[in-house]
């Protein structure tokens, strides 16, 4: 396979899996301040992402796959609010194991990873239609 189209492979995985990254980061953040259906039941307990390196036997290129979408064992945060339906017999509510500010940060990373791997294909796709133009151009 020729250095372009790996490149664009690998860029494409790398889209792939910092797309299924901010996914579960958006429903994390969606759900932090969910309590649970019933008193003292758990709430909505965080995902994680973990990626892992692929070796595309085909092409022999190395793409990033999401290896695992797990929960995150944490401890729920506890808050007296006697008052909520989701409160136990103590009055303690659960809340998620989800730091807004920790989804933020991941947020920003993966966003940013993304647009790094976008950029890579338009430099790619830029330098094939070039080496097209110039064969062209030679005949």
């Amino acid at each position: 396979m020729d250095p372009l189209s790996a490149s664009l492979q690998i860029s494409a995985s790398g889209l792939s899996a910092q797309s299924t990254r901010l996914r579960i980061v958006s429903e994390n953040l969606a759900n932090a301040r969910s309590t649970a259906e019933v008193p003292g039941a758990d709430p909505y307990q965080r995902k994680t992402i973990t990626f892992s390196d692929e070796l595309d036997r085909a092409s022999g290129v190395s793409t990033v796959e999401v290896q695992r979408i797990g929960k995150d064992k944490t401890p729920f945060i506890s808050e007296y609010d006697p008052g909520n339906p989701a409160a136990d017999a103590k009055g303690m509510v659960k809340y998620p194991n989800v730091n807004v500010l920790v989804e933020m940060a991941d947020m920003r990373e993966a966003n940013r990873s993304y647009e790094a791997n976008l950029q890579s294909i338009k430099q790619a796709r830029d330098l094939i239609t070039s080496t097209i133009d110039l064969l062209r151009s030679s005949s």
